[in-house]
């Protein structure tokens, strides 16, 4: 939490009145499903992604960071947000049919809210999944515009979009439908005439590389085809199988991103580039045959000869991309090392806008901002909590205490077990040594820290 001396909104007057010159225009681009393996700047030959490879180039590419919570309704929250899913509730991805009364609460407080109430211009052009009834509604939650869709999945060609408040069918590939309204978007807050004096945020969320995968453009999928694809080597993995979903999900992360290139090159024909920070990074992680599992923290078998769902927080499933594009502020060519996560979205855009959070108002996360300047504090803590509670296809809740060193996971329904991995010697996750006699000191100490961390969040209903 920062403290403030003044009311907060003196504060956000004070920050409105500050010269546009002052405060960064934010574009901020988020994708669905999208593991850190899924871009070519963390060192996946296979995929082709010159857009993020460009993002990565021009700005700061962090090697470590995770969302702590591997579905996308609570990730999404805990981003907006700065809090956890248990101080939210939302513990699961919304299934609208059987949970319309589960959304964002309107007295939630948002960055995108805040910034609004410090005179930015906002919008958010794709998926929503915070809740579909009226009061959810994102204009209920920070944003001046809307066009997308507010449940968890859009058809990957020809999508159905809110627009202008009302449901309409739009012709072609559903990331070049989005691009194309965040290029609308820029192009009104370009020639708004107070543009020089009103910076905006453009939220914009891809449904890709969310299933089903295709179809999108030929010229999406062609580079993909009749060339070998590595995938997880796995007993009893369905290699073909596994090989086809893989290019599928690879010609989708290749549509978004040749979108996001269109929407780059807006910016710098626009002459925003220079005045923009961009972020990108995705919900969650995701599996196509890692650990024998398709899919992300509710994943289920695709190895042959079991079935059913698999919960887990696997590091395919919480590790994410984030890379942050802000000329004259971060360094061409970045890499940070420092783990981050999620949480830390909601004091960054904050401190890069200057818009103060409620003095009462405790968020969990911490700024990126020194980290992007290469100020990274020897202090800076790498333990994560994770948050799960399961309750589509199974009701399984999970802990998670992830440290650069050890991975704790907890299982806390009935007959649970609990998973140990030494990161550093396991990396892959492949031996589980929470009943093994050489683990017990550190499964001992890693137990009691994790429940310390969730009493400092209210965390303790099981």
């Amino acid at each position: 939490m920062r403290a403030r001396s003044i009311p907060l909104p003196l504060a956000l007057a004070l920050a409105a009145a500050l010269p546009a010159a002052d405060r960064p225009n934010i574009v901020f681009v988020y994708t669905d499903d999208q593991a850190r393996w899924g871009a070519a700047a963390y060192g996946n030959p296979d995929v082709r992604t010159p857009s993020l490879d460009r993002l990565a180039r021009e700005g700061a590419l962090f090697l470590n960071a995770f969302t702590l919570t591997p579905v996308c309704s609570p990730s999404r929250a805990t981003c907006f947000t700065g809090r956890y899913p248990s101080e939210l509730g939302i513990e699961d991805w919304i299934d609208p049919k059987t949970e319309p009364e589960v959304g964002l609460s309107p007295d939630a407080v948002t960055w995108p809210k805040l910034l609004r109430a410090a005179g930015y211009r906002t919008g958010l052009i794709g998926k929503w999944h915070l809740g579909t009834a009226p009061r959810f509604h994102p204009a209920r939650n920070g944003f001046d515009r809307f066009t997308g869709f507010l449940g968890g999945g859009a058809a990957p060609m020809d999508p159905t979009l809110e627009v202008d408040g009302k449901e309409r069918r739009l012709a072609g590939a559903a990331s070049e439908v989005l691009a194309d309204a965040a290029i609308s978007f820029l192009k009104e807050v370009r020639a708004d005439p107070r543009a020089a004096v009103r910076p905006f945020l453009l939220c914009l969320h891809f449904r890709a590389p969310h299933a089903p995968y295709a179809p999108v453009p030929g010229e999406d999928s062609r580079p993909y085809e009749g060339i070998e694809i590595a995938v997880p080597k796995v007993d009893g993995l369905p290699a073909e199988r596994v090989k086809r979903l893989t290019r599928e999900y690879y010609a989708s992360v290749t549509c978004m991103d040749r979108n996001l290139g269109r929407v780059l090159s807006a910016l710098d024909e626009l002459g925003l580039a220079s005045s923009t920070l961009v972020l990108f990074s995705s919900d969650n992680g995701y599996m196509i045959g890692h650990h024998g599992l398709h899919h992300k923290g509710n994943a289920a078998w695709i190895v042959e000869g079991k079935q059913g769902p698999r919960p887990n927080c696997f590091e395919e499933a919480i590790r994410v991309p984030l890379l942050a594009r802000w000329p004259g502020v971060v360094k061409p060519g970045t890499r940070v090392e420092a783990v981050v996560s999620n949480l830390d979205i909601f004091p960054s855009v904050l401190d890069a806008a200057r818009v103060p959070a409620p003095a009462d108002y405790r968020d969990r996360g911490r700024s990126l901002l020194p980290l992007l300047r290469g100020e990274r504090s020897a202090a800076w803590d790498e333990a994560l909590l994770g948050q799960y509670d399961m309750h589509h296809y199974v009701r399984a809740p999970m802990r998670m205490l992830r440290t650069p060193r050890w991975k704790l996971v907890r299982h806390l329904g009935p007959g649970g077990m609990d998973e140990l991995y030494d990161l550093e010697r396991d990396p892959g996750e492949l031996s589980n040594l929470a009943a093994a006699p050489e683990a017990q000191e550190a499964l001992v100490r890693l137990r009691a820290e994790l429940d310390r961390r969730r009493r400092a969040v209210g965390d303790v209903a099981r």
